[in-house]
């Protein structure tokens, strides 16, 4: 008997609708253990503004952000509750689901002791740079004190998942990998050459060897135009200005193209070889690759958020995104993939812009800053003989413990001392090391923010609260405030497990790592205090109430 035209639609949409139902159970309810999803993306944009999504919404082609706006979870009321919007202490939470009073990193580097000068939050005595020439001393999560999503990944795979971070910076590669990550790839500034440190590894591979012999020239001698082909930045060979540090020096591959879209590009085209040639995605568990984004931070300091420099990165990055999501497409399945946006600060208009509309802002000068506290500190502690008690990486006061000592002053009197030094100076309040420590700050937001920004490591120290829009550059912007403009930054998410939305719910960065980690079904990191997102969660996945938070 012969069906009729009508039968055999039903019967196909029946079946059609069969395949799609069994294929989703399978695939929403997801296992590290056994591979689903074949990979995890978190992307990291250094220094993207919350705000920067919905400013330049209309002007995203299809797959890049609009992957996350039309067709993903997109959460744009995300803040960080810490006062340290700094880079090393960002990744760090996000990857660990922590602040710096769980994490341990509170800056991107500190005064050590010991050692009598800073040092950066990954720098690492026991280890080597790997890549370059020379014995240079390598990077570490050593100073870490919490694990990451990728080491919980690890562990509950017994090693098998294989977790990778990249990024123009070390600590931006470093941190999210964690202490198990297989590899943590960053570039040399200088030549643009990727290294990495003997923590992970005693050589390069091979196909990073050859990616450094061929690639980075292809970035020089180019010219990054607008749509209307307005030259924005060349990145033919040059000096250093005759006002930085390097005066006369050749200008290295961070300083010329880094603050280009190029410097995406180049970043995505790397990534894209570490995938093919270490099998991501192509193993027995699910694995982790984390692509922090560097140049959007780098140019940010010097134009500021408003500029059509800062307009022209997030539209060519957008291009970039849908390029690289492609990619992931055609390599593993987007079906095999989920894939987390976010960024590890935010940052301040320039005070340029701010006060031509009459609102209160001001480049300080962190440098003007450090000698007038210094001074005053002199004129207290040692009259008639100057001493650099303090370094300041402002609105944050690293203390010498030795200048102090010899004065006969403790930890508790001489922070207070720097701090008030610091009021005289400009700033509105502050905490100190030792307040922090024994958690002695009112119980308000603001007061929450600065206990969060604890941490142990380093030597003393005093976190200045700036006024709002005073950054520490004597030219350009800058981030490291508590405040919405520096705390604000996208959280996103596309794949199966997430009912695309936009939920308007109050979120944290740390909810990234405890989501990822429940729906994984492996523990969260050791410190996580992130909620899972259940509202944004497909109703077959564990744990998503049914109705729960309507997008």
């Amino acid at each position: 008997m012969r069906s009729s035209p009508r039968s055999a639609a039903i019967l196909a949409f029946l079946f059609s609708w069969l395949i799609t139902i069994v294929g989703v159970s399978v695939n929403s309810f997801a296992s590290a253990y056994d591979g689903h999803p074949k990979l995890i993306v978190v992307i990291v944009i250094d220094q993207f503004r919350g705000d920067y999504l919905e400013r330049y919404r209309n002007q995203f082609g299809d797959g890049g952000f609009r992957l996350f706006l039309d067709k993903g979870a997109y959460f744009p009321n995300c803040n960080y509750n810490y006062a340290n919007t700094r880079t090393a202490p960002g990744h760090s939470t996000l990857f660990t689901g922590a602040y710096s009073n769980g994490h341990g990193i509170a800056a991107n580097e500190w005064w050590d002791q010991k050692k009598k000068r800073m040092v950066t939050s990954v720098e690492d005595d026991t280890t080597k740079l790997v890549g370059v020439a020379g014995d240079k001393t390598g990077a570490s999560p050593h100073n870490l004190m919490a694990d990451t999503l990728g080491d919980e990944l690890k562990l509950a795979t017994q090693g098998k998942a294989r977790v990778f971070g990249v990024s123009l910076k070390d600590r931006a590669a470093v941190l999210p990998a964690g202490f198990a990550g297989d590899a943590a790839y960053w570039i040399d500034p200088a030549t643009g050459a990727w290294v990495t440190s003997t923590y992970y590894r005693d050589d390069l591979p091979k196909w990073v060897q050859d990616f450094n012999n061929t690639r980075p020239a292809k970035y020089w001698d180019r010219e990054w135009k607008d749509a209307q082909g307005t030259l924005l930045r060349s990145t033919a060979h040059r000096k250093n200005s005759s006002n930085s540090n390097k005066a006369g020096s050749d200008a290295g591959f961070y300083e010329v193209i880094g603050p280009t879209a190029f410097g995406n590009e180049y970043e995505f085209e790397f990534a894209k070889e570490l995938m093919a040639h270490e099998n991501v995605g192509r193993g027995p568990a699910t694995d982790l690759l984390s692509i922090s984004l560097s140049p959007n931070d780098i140019l940010g300091h010097q134009v500021g958020p408003d500029s059509p420099e800062m307009r022209q990165m997030a539209l060519d990055l957008d291009r970039e995104l849908a390029d690289f999501v492609s990619f992931l497409g055609h390599q593993i399945g987007l079906a095999n993939v989920w894939i987390a946006l976010s960024a590890d600060h935010g940052v301040s208009s320039l005070p340029d812009v701010v006060k031509k509309l009459r609102i209160p802002s001001a480049n300080v000068g962190g440098a003007k800053l450090e000698d007038e506290i210094n001074s005053a500190l002199t004129a207290k502690f040692s009259p008639g003989h100057p001493a650099a008690y303090v370094k300041l990486d402002y609105p944050l006061a690293w203390l010498d413990q030795d200048a102090f000592a010899a004065a006969h002053i403790r930890e508790h009197d001489a922070e207070n001392a720097v701090g008030e030094a610091m009021k005289q100076s400009g700033l509105r309040d502050y905490y100190t090391k030792s307040q922090l420590a024994l958690g002695e700050a009112p119980n308000t937001p603001l007061g929450r923010k600065y206990l969060n920004s604890y941490s142990s490591e380093g030597s003393w120290f005093v976190m200045g609260v700036p006024d709002t829009y005073a950054v520490g550059p004597a030219k350009g912007t800058d981030h490291a405030s508590p405040y919405n403009y520096d705390t604000h930054v996208p959280l996103a998410f596309y794949g199966l497990p997430f009912q695309p939305g936009t939920y308007r719910s109050n979120t944290e960065p740390v909810d990234l790592a405890a989501t990822l980690a429940s729906l994984l079904g492996i523990n969260a990191p050791t410190h996580s205090v992130g909620r899972v997102l259940t509202e944004a969660l497909t109703p077959s996945q564990p744990g998503a109430a049914s109705g729960e938070g309507q997008p």
